[in-house]
């Protein structure tokens, strides 16, 4: 993950995270983004799901320096696998929500 105190200063608002269910198994979150609002770095340590609420366009920045991008169409999910580490940035010019899943634990 990158060093926050080697990064240049950044004027990005947060994203708003609300938790919406929290179990042994699962946790839902919903993220709500004004134009320009991040994530923040973070390193997923579960498979996770999400499900987008409005159509938009994210920004992907990667440990390495390198950025991608993300077309996200209402209601089309997608999926990761833990490990992931990134900084996403809505990089439309609308607000851009969406829910994501993390399964913490398989039942059985």
């Amino acid at each position: 993950m990158s060093d926050p105190f080697r990064e240049p200063l950044r004027c990005r608002p947060p994203a708003t995270a609300t938790c919406q269910i929290k179990t042994e198994e699962v946790c839902v979150t919903r993220w709500d983004f004004t134009p320009g609002a991040e994530t923040g770095w973070h390193r997923h340590g579960w498979l996770y799901v999400v499900v987008p609420v409005t159509d938009g366009k994210l920004m992907i920045e990667l440990p390495d320096g390198e950025t991608t991008t993300a077309e996200l169409k209402a209601g089309v999910a997608y999926s990761r696998p833990a490990g992931v580490e990134h900084n996403v940035v809505n990089a439309g010019d609308g607000v851009l929500a969406f829910i994501e899943t993390e399964v913490l634990a398989y039942p059985g």
